[in-house]
């Protein structure tokens, strides 16, 4: 068993070979502490290695595998080799879908016939609900007012129920509790799940078996969901790889709870990138989170609105903003060793069509 110091906590590790891949070497992380008296106490983080595994045998057909894409422009530009994992190519636009299909697979019979909630910007909102049509389970989404109306349309026609709420004057947890209770559902959280973490973990999964020698991996940090997955898996995969989470500086909740050490509560951020407006890191997604990345990066709105348009111009995708935060982190702040490998989650792109326009017309 290894252990390293970490916030008063001993940061163990047990290993041992995965039975599915004898090549890798699987990672339980855990923290513990003795107390004066001799007791310990133990904090597990709530994925390992071999739960990505399994959600990714169970998601094996029905996400795409999506493609990995490069610019020699971008290369140029960064200094680095920059691979772009592309999950605007995902079912539903975004990765939400990978830790969706995987969590909603795992309910009793009980549970599905019962139906489930969510609480969602949009993605994990189109998520559940194209699993649930898939899987024959009824979904209700509670979304904001100011949800992106692109994200609304494709949430009701998978056949989901939206209940909207004003999210500068209520609470979206208190909300989804409260239908949730009066209706008998099963509550989804987007990512406060160890099923939605585990299944958003698969990204990583695929990325480091097209491009196994990186030495970087970046990605957006909303909730917490898709970098806690990719950095276990990650991490087991290549002990060595560095992990940067990403969010904006007006959603800054992730920066600041890595320099406060503790989880901080921000009020609702103003950010273009709809999908990391959370207003605090989740009580699961942290703990892996701040053992396995090395820093959170904070970018402008503007110098998001440049990545997406860099990426319309020079690979020809469309990335919506938060999808686009990643690369505005490796075109202005991710300070690395030049030439290194970096991946790039480009998390989604589900974009709306008025802030589409607005990209076009601007210079």
């Amino acid at each position: 068993m290894l252990k390293m110091e970490c916030n008063g906590f001993s940061r163990c590790q047990k290993q041992w070979l995965n039975p599915l891949h004898s090549n890798i070497i699987l990672t339980t992380t855990f923290c513990m502490k003795t107390l004066a008296n001799g007791e310990s106490i133990t904090m597990s983080l709530a994925i390992n290695f071999d739960d990505v595994i399994q959600a990714a045998e169970t998601i094996t057909g029905i996400v795409n595998r999506t493609p990995i894409l490069t610019s020699r422009t971008i290369n140029h530009l960064t200094g680095y080799e920059v691979y772009f994992k592309c999950e605007n190519f995902q079912r539903v636009g975004a990765f939400k879908f990978r830790g969706a299909y995987n969590a909603l697979s795992r309910l009793s019979e009980a549970e599905k016939a019962g139906g489930v909630i969510t609480h969602s910007s949009g993605n994990h909102a189109q998520g559940i609900a194209l699993s649930a049509k898939l899987l024959g389970i009824s979904a209700t989404i509670v979304m904001p007012t100011d949800a992106p109306q692109s994200k609304m349309n494709a949430t009701r026609d998978y056949g989901a129920e939206i209940v909207l709420y004003d999210r500068q004057v209520k609470v979206r947890e208190e909300v989804s509790a409260q239908v949730g209770a009066e209706r008998g559902l099963t509550l989804i959280h987007p990512y406060d799940h160890p099923h939605i973490m585990a299944g958003q973990g698969t990204v990583a999964l695929e990325l480091l078996a097209d491009v196994p020698d990186l030495d970087i991996l970046v990605g957006p940090v909303g909730g917490g969901g898709l970098l806690s997955g990719c950095s276990t898996a990650a991490k087991t995969i290549k002990p060595n790889i560095e992990i940067f989470g990403v969010e904006t500086e007006t959603s800054n909740d992730w920066w600041l709870s890595f320099q406060q050490n503790e989880r901080v509560h921000i009020p609702p951020p103003d950010t273009i990138a709809d999908g990391i407006r959370t207003q605090q890191p989740g009580e699961l997604t942290y703990p892996v989170i701040r053992e396995l990345v090395s820093e959170i990066l904070l970018v402008s709105d503007k110098e998001v609105i440049s990545a997406m348009r860099l990426l319309l111009t020079r690979l020809k995708i469309l990335a919506e903003p938060t999808g686009a935060v990643a690369l505005a982190a490796v075109l202005n702040r991710l300070k690395v060793t030049p030439g290194s490998k970096v991946g790039v989650i480009i998390s989604g792109g589900n974009v709306d069509e008025e802030l589409l326009a607005n990209l076009l017309q601007s210079t």
